[in-house]
């Protein structure tokens, strides 16, 4: 009997490890100064407000519109794609245009043409790979 319990307990303990192996990862595709990059996206979520890295969700952008990566690879400041959620808004009156990369979500705010308003409980987890 104790042998059986103790056979179990192995495989619950060794199936309990492989879930995060089992997660299941796609593609996709984000804005990063002006060029589209790809992403690996897989389930890691993080602390609300515990972003680092620049990224902007355009809530009501013109057809095309994708997320914006404040830094990918290569740019001194990135830390591996634990993103700093920033949504942003086209104001009334104004109509939606394509924004490729941080600096211009920064001249569209400083136009008067969108909000950014940090979503710390959207902060997430995944990394930009080469397209």
């Amino acid at each position: 009997m104790r042998l059986l319990l103790a056979t179990i307990l192995a495989a619950g303990t060794a199936l309990l490890a492989a879930l995060p192996a089992m997660a299941t990862t796609g593609k996709g595709q984000l804005f990063h100064d002006g060029a589209v990059v790809g992403t690996v996206v897989t389930p890691a979520p993080i602390a609300p407000g515990s972003g680092t890295d620049p990224f902007y969700k355009v809530t009501s952008g013109a057809a095309g519109q994708l997320g914006i990566a404040g830094v990918a690879p290569g740019d001194g400041p990135y830390h591996g794609g634990s993103w700093q959620v920033y949504l942003v808004a086209f104001n009334p009156g104004v109509t939606p245009y394509l924004l490729t990369s941080d600096e211009a979500v920064i001249a569209a705010r400083d136009a008067g043409d969108v909000t950014v308003t940090r979503a710390g409980n959207a902060d997430f987890r995944c990394p930009v790979v080469e397209s």
